[in-house]
C-alpha cells in the first residue's frame, strides 16, 4: 500500500490571491477543516485551515500581545500577528511552509511525517504538483478495510507455539521476557516475567495475531528489576 491509495483524490484547492472568506466558505460549503494553496501549475505552496482564521478582526479574537514580548521581538511579532488577523488574500494567512509526501510513500511515511510535523493532513504530489490529500479519516478508512486473517483450521499445538515464539521474538525489546509458551487446544498460555504492564500487554497481541490462536491466557507478571534482582536472569 502507497500513499497513491491511501489519499483522497479529487482535491478541492484555493489560489494564493483568494480571499479570506472566500477560504471560509468552501470549508463550510465543503464541510473540510483544510485546503491546499495551489499556483497556476498546480503546485503546492501552502495550506490553509480553521486554526489560521481563528484570530481575526472581524470576530474580535485578534491577539494582544504584552508591550515588552513585541519589544523584545523588535516588533517582528505584532507586526505577523497584524497581517494574520487583518489581510485578507489567503497568501498572507496560509501556512506557507508545506509539508508534502510522494505518491509512492509507504503509510509509515506518512505517519512519520503527521507525527513529526503534527498535522492533520498532508499533501501528496507527483513531481511537484498536487495529485491528492492524506487526513487522519483516510488512514482509519484503510484500517477499516483490512480484513482480519483467517485463523488457521486445525492447526497442530506443537507448529503454533513455534509461530507464536517466533512473533514473540520479533518484538525489538524481548529478549528473555517470558520464561515459557504452553498451547493446548488452540489456547495459549504465557508465563514469565517483564518489566513493565506494556511489555506484558505487547507480547498477548504479539500472539493474539498468529493465526490458528483461538485464545491467550496471559500469566506473566509486571516485577521491578530493581527489586528482583533482574529476576535471576
Amino acid at each position: 500500500m502507497k500513499a497513491i491509495d491511501l489519499m483522497t483524490p479529487r482535491v478541492i484547492t484555493i489560489g494564493p490571491d483568494a480571499t479570506v472568506a472566500d477560504a471560509a466558505r468552501t470549508m463550510l460549503e465543503n464541510h473540510i477543516s483544510g485546503l491546499p494553496v495551489v499556483d497556476g501549475s498546480g503546485k503546492v505552496v501552502g495550506i490553509i485551515s480553521e486554526g489560521d482564521l481563528l484570530r481575526r478582526v472581524e470576530l474580535g479574537t485578534e491577539r494582544h500581545r504584552s508591550w515588552w514580548l513585541g519589544l523584545m521581538s523588535g516588533g517582528t511579532l505584532p507586526a505577523e500577528d497584524f497581517i494574520k488577523s487583518h489581510a485578507r488574500k489567503v497568501a498572507d494567512v496560509m501556512t506557507a511552509h508545506v509539508t508534502t509526501v510522494d505518491e509512492s510513500a509507504s503509510p509509515e511515511e506518512v505517519v512519520r511525517v503527521m507525527e513529526t510535523r503534527r498535522i492533520k493532513r498532508v499533501p501528496v504530489v507527483r513531481r511537484g504538483a498536487l495529485v491528492g490529500i492524506i487526513s487522519r479519516a483516510n488512514l482509519l478508512r484503510a484500517l477499516a478495510s483490512v480484513s482480519p486473517e483467517t485463523p488457521a483450521a486445525a492447526a497442530d499445538d506443537r507448529d503454533l507455539k513455534d509461530r507464536v515464539t517466533a512473533a514473540v521474538k520479533e518484538l525489538s525489546w524481548e529478549s528473555r521476557s517470558h520464561d515459557a509458551i504452553v498451547v493446548r487446544n488452540g489456547v495459549v498460555q504465557l508465563w514469565g516475567f517483564v518489566s513493565s504492564g506494556a511489555q506484558r500487554d505487547a507480547l498477548r497481541v504479539a500472539a493474539e495475531r498468529v493465526p490458528g490462536v483461538k485464545a491467550v491466557e496471559n500469566n506473566i507478571q509486571v516485577v521491578d528489576p530493581a527489586e528482583s534482582g533482574a529476576w535471576g536472569l
